[in-house]
């Protein structure tokens, strides 16, 4: 089975659904300004599983609501009631960056509906806005404040985009395509919100989390640090660390690397 479906939340917002592969569900979900294309690269094809992908306000070609309404909080509302009209619950859940967060959040606050758990590249612990995430926070400032050009060229020449030239190049490129993704509003909206947010759990809620878990991490990534994918991996008590290539180093081996802990892990469920 593959397709796109669409999905409307409370509020009549309708959300963009990615649909591919056969077998049980996983709601498999996209980082910050990402979308399914995101989640398809690194899903196992032949992993048995359905990969579910409910794209989040504003993201892929789901629609953005009212921009008051972009929080992790929001987002992970609208992927439970997916799950209570669509699916039999528990499900598998997973996600990369900020849809780390929103499956954590889900663990946590509703862990009747999850049965696995897989986090990659997380970009939070517990505590909203962390340092890592100014990158993201610097871009969406600056597309609200300047023409997208002198925007663009300010963050390149600024103390945040020269460290991530030397450290972290992949970071660095996709914040660079940020000032390319339209609508402007919306992206400066979403980089200023979420790198504001958090999942709103505490460290003992993670430490509850009880079902089987994957965690994903590398080096080379400022945004993504690899200490929060071991710290998780630590307080998790069922949980497994996988370390896999920085995208940095190489794409192809990066890709072939998530596949295989992934497809691994879900063999195992």
């Amino acid at each position: 089975m593959s397709g796109a479906g669409v999905f409307e939340t409370s509020d009549r917002t309708r959300l963009n659904v990615d649909v591919a592969g056969e077998g049980p569900p996983m709601i498999f979900l996209h980082g910050l300004c990402g979308d399914a294309g995101q989640t398809a690269e690194a899903f196992p094809a032949e992993s048995g599983f359905r990969r579910i992908t409910i794209e989040a306000r504003g993201h892929g070609h789901s629609e953005p609501g009212t921009l008051q309404q972009l929080s992790i909080a929001t987002f992970t509302n609208d992927v439970v009631a997916y799950i209570e009209k669509n699916l039999d619950a528990p499900v598998a859940i997973g996600g990369i960056s900020m849809g780390a967060a929103i499956s954590l959040r889900l663990a946590v606050k509703r862990p009747d509906l999850v049965r696995a758990l897989a986090i990659a590249r997380p970009a939070w612990l517990t505590a909203p806005a962390p340092d890592n995430m100014i990158p993201n926070a610097e871009v969406g400032r600056l597309l609200t404040q300047l023409p997208l050009e002198e925007a663009k060229a300010a963050f390149l020449a600024g103390p945040v985009g020269e460290r991530l030239a030397v450290d972290a190049p992949d970071n660095l490129a996709s914040l660079v395509g940020f000032f390319l993704r339209e609508p402007i509003a919306v992206t400066a909206a979403l980089l200023t919100a979420i790198s504001n947010d958090g999942p709103d759990v505490t460290d003992a809620d993670v430490a509850r989390i009880a079902v089987p878990t994957l965690v994903i991490g590398h080096e080379q990534d400022i945004i993504h640090p690899i200490a929060y994918a071991r710290a998780l991996a630590n307080w998790i008590p069922a949980a497994r660390f996988v370390q896999i290539t920085p995208k940095a180093e190489s794409r192809t081996q990066y890709v072939a690397d998530f596949r295989h802990a992934m497809g691994t892990f879900m063999k195992e469920l």
